[in-house]
């Protein structure tokens, strides 16, 4: 069996698909990259068992066949050729593989195809189509909340609730909580799923901008249709837990205050917090905002005043900085909001400019004050 193709189109294909392959695999096959030919087209499969890619290239074959080529010789490869056709000769019987070049050759040896495991099938039960650029939100709004503690396997990805009226994705990993909603996603009926963090980070690393996915979702599996790439993913089949009642209302107390002045505040303070908590007091009265934080272990301490709107009473109230400069650093509004209601209560962080068809609401536990250590 015997393909040409050019080297850097290949090479772009498998770096969209590289992130499944698993470092220390279950199974060695899962090493590898499956080839497969059929009517002059060169389909790409990478798999963990969890989540598959596929990615489609046209190639000069009049042949078909199959093998699998270990993926992290092929790709170092690939990244040392400049630009040029490539031929690869596939001998069927031994699974050797052979990549000839201008001037070079290299010999590789594959393994046998049907080893590999097959591609997952989704049963469609639901589908919806949307833009690339609306998925990207949505992932890079949520996916950075998710939790990594696997023994709490239902936070470890986004719960997507689908409707007739809009979109919202969820994730929280006990410490905050992100809710981003669309109103320009529908479906006729509704669903809820639990998409693991690993394929939402393929998207975001594969997901190129303006173009239309196609999204097809059964009991088990979801798939991801864009260009000539598909994902499919292994649902998370847990309970979510139950957000809507985390998520205070009656909050009386409001600052608003640019994004970025209270982000590059918060990085400079929290340069002077405690290492483990990185706990931040912040002290609201009116127009005014002090961000202070202390390490008694080492004698540290910094504080910051900011001009800010604030109605409501005057309070202090304490909060991880490494998170929130993460949940502030993930918005692109100008403006936000801390809705308040008591020290120990949650806050919301709400973008006070918001772009169309969109929703933001972020949740953020407080910590003790007394806990300064």
């Amino acid at each position: 069996m015997k393909f040409i193709v050019s080297s850097s189109v290949l090479l772009k294909n498998l770096m969209n698909i590289n992130g499944v392959v698993a470092t220390n695999p279950i199974v060695p096959i899962l090493e590898n990259f499956l080839f497969r030919i059929e009517d002059g087209t060169l389909t790409v499969t990478a798999s963990d068992l969890q989540t598959t890619m596929t990615t489609q290239i046209p190639v000069d074959a009049s042949e078909t066949g199959a093998i699998a080529i270990p993926a992290k010789l092929l790709l170092d490869t690939l990244r040392s050729l400049p630009e040029q056709p490539i031929t690869v000769n596939i001998n069927t019987d031994t699974f050797g593989t052979e990549i000839l070049t201008d001037n070079g050759r290299f010999k590789l040896s594959g393994e046998n195809p049907i080893d590999f495991p097959k591609i997952p099938a989704v049963n469609k039960n639901q589908s919806v189509e949307l833009s690339s650029d609306a998925l990207l939100s949505a992932v890079n709004n949520t996916a950075f909340a998710t939790s990594t503690d696997d023994l709490r396997p239902a936070m470890t990805g986004v719960y997507l609730q689908l409707n007739s009226d809009n979109a919202t994705f969820v994730a929280t990993d006990g410490h905050r909580l992100i809710r981003y909603r669309r109103t320009d996603i529908q479906t006729s009926a509704s669903t809820s799923l639990i998409i693991p963090r690993k394929a939402l980070s393929l998207l975001k690393t594969s997901l190129p901008e303006g173009v239309d996915v196609k999204v097809e979702l059964s009991q088990a599996n979801a798939s991801f249709v864009f260009g000539s790439t598909q994902l499919i993913c292994r649902l998370i089949d847990e309970r979510f837990p139950d957000y809507e009642n985390a998520i205070p209302t009656n909050n009386t107390n409001v600052m608003t205050i640019g994004r970025a002045d209270l982000l590059n505040s918060l990085k400079r303070i929290m340069i002077y917090a405690n290492r483990t908590t990185h706990q931040i007091r912040l002290s609201m009265k009116a127009n005014s905002l002090t961000i202070s934080a202390e390490d008694l272990d080492y004698s540290n301490e910094a504080n910051e005043k900011l001009l800010c709107e604030y109605e409501g009473d005057d309070m202090e109230i304490g909060f991880n900085a490494k998170l929130m400069a993460e949940m502030l650093s993930n918005l692109s509004a100008k403006m936000i909001s801390l809705e308040m209601s008591a020290p120990n209560r949650a806050g919301l962080i709400i973008p006070a400019d918001k772009e169309e068809n969109e929703e933001i609401l972020m949740l953020v536990m407080p910590v003790m004050l007394n806990t300064y250590a």
